[in-house]
């Protein structure tokens, strides 16, 4: 049978409920988010949702502490992994590169803010495509960018960066789901998906 508008949201909600009780990453989440709103048929759709259950058990990151501090300081950090995210994490740099991967974290909340402060430091953060991400706040003699696609829905989990610096760069990566590699080919996967949006 095929499936409509109202179908795919449906779905798409409870993709959101599992995220959020931790039995999907942000990856994961994103990947599932855009073969849902591909499915044309039931078994499609059905498909996105294969080894979840139906009902909405309680959440399976009691026993996990919470991410609520990354720090650089005069070194390179890279912070990734099944990271557990509440309503907040801070990451600080100072002389330092803080890499802060959040495709694989999971979150308690449908909203998280990741508060980040600079001195004459870099800090890149990495999201799925079908994250929304709202990005904020000031850099001085530094940038603060936002890149690439925005095709989250408005039932997606969201991140809501801060950031404030000094001689400091913050880079937001929406990452698509088939990038991967290292860093550099991200970046790079991300940067020519950016440039197929239109006009």
């Amino acid at each position: 049978m095929r499936v409509s508008d109202a179908d795919r949201e449906e779905a798409v909600i409870a993709l959101r409920e599992h995220l959020v009780a931790g039995r999907l990453t942000l990856e994961e989440f994103s990947a599932r988010v855009e073969a849902t709103l591909r499915a044309s048929v039931s078994r499609e759709l059905a498909q996105a949702q294969l080894d979840l259950p139906s009902a909405s058990p309680e959440t399976g990151l009691a026993g996990r502490k919470p991410t609520r501090l990354t720090a650089a300081l005069f070194s390179h950090v890279a912070r990734r992994g099944r990271l557990r995210l509440r309503r907040w994490t801070c990451g600080a740099t100072v002389f330092g590169d803080l890499d802060l991967d959040l495709r694989d974290a999971v979150m308690d909340q449908p909203c998280a803010a990741v508060t980040l402060l600079l001195a004459c430091g870099n800090v890149d953060v990495y999201v799925p495509e079908h994250v929304n991400v709202e990005v904020s706040g000031i850099t001085i003699f530094g940038h603060l960018r936002d890149r690439g696609r925005d095709v989250a829905g408005a039932d997606a989990p969201t991140i809501r960066v801060r950031a404030a610096g000094c001689c400091a760069t913050v880079d937001v990566w929406r990452v698509p789901s088939d990038a991967g590699g290292t860093y550099s080919d991200i970046i790079r996967r991300t940067k020519e998906s950016e440039r197929q949006l239109p006009a």
